[in-house]
């Protein structure tokens, strides 16, 4: 059941995650009961759904400032004007997409990111939505002995995996500018089950898009379990999906879930808006 204030409510999703936030206008200042509200849903359903908003630059940034100081995403140049902001776009011609795999973004920095915020300027009208799934239910369906197993465990993670050629690709055929160190490597160890700072809840913490390998391991040996992870924490009833509009906006903790852009819009431009919230490091 959803919880409502004076100004604004709450409605659940799905049953795993995610809850969509009506009623409040991202534009105008929040006073810090309702900021409040808004962070104990955040932290409770993971990602949060707005829709019909009318963000300038300067108000959408104002709203993440909230949660945390802002990062900038490593293989990707910023609007000139407001360089925290990295515009996401796909144009028609373009057969690739961006993010288009499961993963939680950038765990191959040593400090990933705490949030990312995702606004909608222009979408296909049909197409283009994503998914999300929650990493704590991912966790808490181990086996008893995996759960065991995972807990010594440290995952090696890099951006040169699956996901380097097509976001080369990507970058290189549209309007998406990349940065100098867009075919650099980065690389990063976390653990394979990570405490949530904030909730004190464990999740499971490894991704298609870049965690290779256990560190004690070779990749060979790592991916029979790696592999049964990635199909395990993507199983439906772990998940939701969201469809876009112009003027939506989402904020997800990519400290316990991770999402996919699904790439089913070919011939259609989209255009999108992302901010990284700075995280610390995963223990």
């Amino acid at each position: 059941m959803g919880r409502t204030s004076a100004k604004f409510s709450v409605e659940p999703l799905s049953g795993a995650l995610g809850a969509q936030v009506s009623g409040i206008d991202l534009a105008a200042a929040l006073d810090d009961a309702q900021f409040a509200q808004v962070q104990e849903a955040f932290l409770a359903h993971q990602v949060l759904f707005f829709r019909d908003q009318n963000l300038t630059p300067d108000a959408y940034l104002a709203f993440a400032r909230r949660f945390g100081a802002l990062a900038e995403y490593p293989f990707a140049k910023g609007m000139d004007s407001h360089p925290k902001i990295t515009e996401i776009i796909k144009e028609p011609h373009q057969t690739s997409n961006f993010g288009g795999m499961w993963h939680t973004d950038t765990t191959y920095l040593p400090e990933p990111p705490k949030a990312t915020l995702l606004y909608a300027v222009e979408t296909p009208a049909v197409g283009g939505d994503t998914l999300f799934a929650n990493l704590y239910m991912a966790f808490g369906a181990l086996s008893g002995g995996m759960a065991e197993v995972l807990t010594g465990l440290t995952g090696v993670n890099t951006s040169a995996l699956h996901s380097t050629g097509l976001r080369s690709a990507h970058l290189k055929s549209g309007s998406m500018q990349a940065k100098t160190s867009a075919d650099e490597a980065l690389m990063a160890e976390h653990p394979a089950i990570r405490t949530h700072p904030e909730t004190g809840r464990r999740a499971l913490y490894v991704n298609a898009a870049h965690t290779a390998r256990f560190s004690t391991m070779t990749r060979e040996e790592s991916l029979p379990i790696l592999s049964f992870l990635f199909d395990h924490a993507v199983q439906p009833e772990f998940t939701c999906r969201f469809r876009w509009q112009p003027g939506s906006l989402a904020i997800w903790d990519n400290r316990c879930t991770l999402h996919c852009a699904i790439n089913d819009y070919d011939g259609h431009r989209r255009v999108m808006q992302r901010i990284t919230i700075e995280g610390d490091r995963p223990v």
